[in-house]
């Protein structure tokens, strides 16, 4: 059984072939490589429009947490996007790539290239997690140690957000023992 997503923006199983008639259609004066061209330009163009339903400002930075498909074997690591926009999470440079919210609201991203396949979990720093605290779980990631615990701790999802602007709603997070009393 797959896990449900609520896709934000795919390009992994787009394939030209399945558009070509409608492109044909569209654009008969131009040839064949133009119209491939003028495609690919649109898709783009569909991301642009999810950077800016998603231009959020969030108090603190956003970690990626990464689990990296490179040609010597998988690797974990990390990176922050200082500016702390929801929206700046939507780039890449890998060749194809499916931004997404899982059903826990976390936001995630599947990007492929030439190596093999990478796999992003984006969460936004505590606004009260301290640069030790911060400093920590960094460690933790890059050495491939951070548990789920872990990065709950330090981090908060970003989905609530994001499912604010699309209509979805997700289940609350499960709050610990300690932070009921």
């Amino acid at each position: 059984m797959s896990e449900e997503k609520h896709i934000i923006w795919s390009d992994r199983n787009l394939d030209y072939e399945d558009w070509k008639s409608n492109e044909e259609f569209s654009h008969p004066e131009m040839s064949e490589d133009e119209r491939i061209k003028c495609f690919y330009e649109g898709v783009n163009d569909f991301l642009d429009d999810e950077r800016a339903n998603l231009d959020i400002q969030l108090p603190r930075e956003i970690i990626i947490v990464a689990d990296l498909g490179l040609w010597n074997g998988r690797k974990s690591g990390y990176k922050m996007i200082d500016s702390g926009n929801i929206r700046d999470c939507l780039y890449s440079d890998c060749d194809t790539n499916e931004w997404y919210v899982d059903t826990k609201g976390d936001m995630r991203c599947i990007a492929s290239h030439h190596d093999g396949t990478n796999h992003y979990l984006y969460r936004a720093i505590k606004g009260n997690a301290t640069d030790a605290q911060v400093e920590r779980l960094q460690n933790l990631i890059y050495s491939g140690r951070a548990t789920r615990a872990d990065i709950t701790r330090v981090t908060e999802r970003l989905g609530d957000k994001i499912g604010a602007v699309y209509g979805w709603s997700f289940p609350q997070a499960n709050k610990s023992k300690a932070q009921v009393r």
